[in-house]
């Protein structure tokens, strides 16, 4: 196991009910003016927003509201954010939505106290030095961005989708976690969700850090769960125990507790991020198509973690059977997990075309350098064939 420091500093208030705390919360945190970061209206049709005014209102605060976040969020509407943040002279950030929201509301915390374009803190021009307060009323689990010092940003105009981790200055200050706001999800969206919360465990999961038996054992009960929990959503959407397993599997997923003390891969994110960034598909989505392609090719340089995540995981019984056949059974295993979930394992399926896989891997070199990867360091040639595997 490697040194680390694990900070997480967030209070989660998790329950039936809890947005209407939100006010309370928000003033004890500090905020006096905030704005209200949603999305593409479910929010206010719901009456959710409403409710949550009324608690800003009754806890004496004022709040301006930011709407029209799109799913993969983009820098146009983070410098829109900023703008007005600066301009109504805004002291918290309030997060009503899912991760694309809670990311938007970061980078917004990123730039608007910022003297420099904020999009050089995600392609690594400058390091910010500080960051407004961003709160979140949950409402989509899945990127677990509400408990992370994480945000993912679009650049429609170069084409890049670039993560940062500024944990120090990105945490939230508190999380609203109501279960009951999830039932509503339309199927499609909460397997995005399932797909996108996993892979944030794969990605630290399969790790060549030894001594990490205990990390590695809460890690496989998360993914367990989560899939269990995932079937029974499948027929029983309004499940409220499922749901709030879910919730917080999610939560777990991202906020760095199943990565202490390992060396991260983050190969399937980034491998993902260029075709959500050129085909605007979602990024759960993705996620179904490129991991299983991933682990069959990582599985004949390092299959060690594989055959461990093929049985205690996938359930694949070893006897009689090697290595080979466990591993292939495990990861046929979670692409039916996928197909139940109503996804596709295909990147032609999924675009609907034939993608342009070098320009693919010419933006994966742009942004992430000649390697990737740390499980297996995958060359450009290596993530092209992965590429290829996924078609």
């Amino acid at each position: 196991m490697e040194n680390f420091t694990f900070w997480s500093p967030t209070e989660f208030v998790f329950g039936r009910g809890t947005e209407l705390r939100t006010g309370e919360l928000a003033a004890r945190f500090g905020a006096h003016k905030i704005m209200i970061v949603s999305g593409g209206g479910s929010a206010e049709r719901s009456g959710l927003l409403d409710r949550i005014r009324k608690t800003l209102q009754d806890a004496g605060l004022e709040y301006v509201d930011f709407a029209g976040v799109r799913p993969n969020p983009v820098a146009s509407k983070v410098y829109e954010g900023i703008g007005i943040a600066r301009a109504e002279k805004a002291d918290f950030l309030l997060a009503v939505g899912g991760g694309s929201v809670i990311d938007t509301a970061k980078a917004i915390a990123l730039g608007a106290p910022a003297d420099t374009d904020f999009w050089k803190f995600y392609n690594g021009e400058a390091s910010p030095q500080k960051a407004m307060p961003v709160g979140v009323v949950l409402t989509i689990p899945a990127a677990g961005s509400e408990g992370s010092g994480n945000s993912v940003i679009t650049n429609e105009k170069t084409l890049q989708k670039i993560s940062v981790r500024y944990p120090m200055l990105l945490r939230p200050k508190f999380a609203v976690m109501n279960p009951e706001l999830t039932m509503t999800l339309p199927a499609n969206q909460t397997a995005y969700g399932i797909v996108d919360m996993l892979c944030h465990i794969y990605e630290r999961y399969f790790s060549n850090t030894a001594g990490t038996e205990i990390v590695d054992g809460y890690s496989e009960a998360i993914m367990r769960d989560i899939m269990d929990q995932a079937t029974t959503l499948h027929f029983q959407p309004d499940n409220y125990e499922a749901r709030a397993e879910v919730m917080w599997g999610g939560m777990l997923a991202h906020n760095g507790l199943c990565g202490v003390g390992k060396v991260e891969d983050w190969s399937s994110h980034r491998l993902e991020h260029e075709i959500s960034a050129i085909y605007d598909v979602p990024h759960g989505a993705g996620l179904a198509v490129i991991v299983p392609a991933w682990l069959k090719f990582c599985a004949r340089h390092n299959p060690d973690k594989i055959w461990k995540f093929a049985i205690n995981v996938m359930s694949v019984d070893p006897s009689g059977h090697d290595t080979d056949e466990i591993i292939a059974e495990g990861i046929s295993r979670l692409e039916d997990f996928y197909h139940d979930l109503g996804l596709t394992t295909s990147l032609r399926e999924l675009i609907g075309q034939e993608p342009d896989i070098e320009t693919m891997v010419c933006s994966l070199e742009r942004n992430m350098g000649p390697t990737l990867g740390n499980y297996v360091t995958l060359s450009m040639d290596d993530c092209r064939e992965i590429y290829r595997m996924a078609l």
